[in-house]
């Protein structure tokens, strides 16, 4: 992807090097840091270790993830661009971009504490730890710097998701209805996020380059909850999925961005997902 040039966001809050400051896993947060383990495979028992309040040593902050973090600001632009002109040609509202937190190994949020990236309606904040991008290369086998930012365009179109009030319209019929709908509603969520993130890949065409789309359609495929789930040992169980099958995240972001366009990505009413 080609960003040298691009200007960084000023959307960033940058919590790394901080230490763990006594998190305190809730009931909430502790099944959301036990659930990266069981997709992912990751050992998330120095998480555990450190739920109980104590504070943890900060993180010294390498190269590396200097640079990851400078790659995360430029991306986080282009989303606040293209989501700017998407919102007002195709759906005729104002855009609110999002702050994206960056954070080391674990965190704090109104929706709990947690590890990996995620998105929080709460507060209306992306999170990120920078160095899940090294696992997302070495561990999960999705390699490229269009894989990263896939990674960082589906958080922002939980966002998206949730200007447009199809967030907590989700989250309210979900605390309603039995584990097995509620993880079908959070599969069809999770997908209309993938084909959104295709939606923004198709409007930064001009900064792509040969290969980048393959690897983001890498990267849907290598974190589906049938391929997580093997990857971890485990024969598939479809009532557990959360995000979608492979085959389901990578065709979703391959609509986005074939359409380019933000109703393409109405998955609640598609019969096929």
């Amino acid at each position: 992807m080609r960003l040298k040039g691009f200007r960084r966001s000023r959307n960033i809050e940058d919590r790394r090097g901080m230490g763990g400051g006594g998190l305190r896993l809730g009931g909430v947060g502790l099944l959301i840091v036990l659930a990266i383990g069981y997709f992912t495979g990751i050992d998330i028992t120095p998480l555990l270790e450190g739920a109980g309040g104590q504070q943890t040593a900060p993180r010294e902050i390498s190269a590396e993830d200097e640079a990851a973090a400078e790659f995360t600001s430029r991306v986080l632009a282009t989303t606040e661009e293209v989501w700017t002109g998407v919102f007002e040609a195709q759906l005729g509202e104002t855009y609110v971009p999002p702050v994206l937190v960056l954070y080391s190994g674990v965190t704090q949020s109104p929706c709990g504490g947690a590890s990996g990236p995620f998105y929080c309606p709460a507060d209306r904040k992306a999170y990120l730890d920078t160095e899940f991008f090294g696992t997302l290369s070495r561990e999960l086998g999705a390699k490229g710097d269009f894989a990263a930012a896939y990674v960082i365009a589906h958080e922002v179109a939980h966002h998206v998701q949730n200007e447009l009030g199809i967030l907590p319209q989700v989250n309210r019929a979900r605390q309603q209805a039995s584990p097995v709908e509620a993880n079908r509603l959070t599969v069809r969520l999770e997908l209309q996020a993938d084909c959104l993130s295709g939606v923004w890949a198709r409007s930064v065409e001009g900064l792509l380059e040969p290969g980048d789309i393959e690897e983001a359609l890498n990267a849907a495929r290598r974190i589906g909850d049938d391929h997580l789930q093997k990857r971890a040992g485990r024969v598939p169980q479809p009532h557990t999925f959360t995000h979608g099958t492979s085959e389901q995240r990578s065709r979703w972001f391959a609509t986005g961005y074939e359409s380019g366009a933000v109703r393409s990505c109405d998955t609640f009413a598609a019969d096929r997902l």
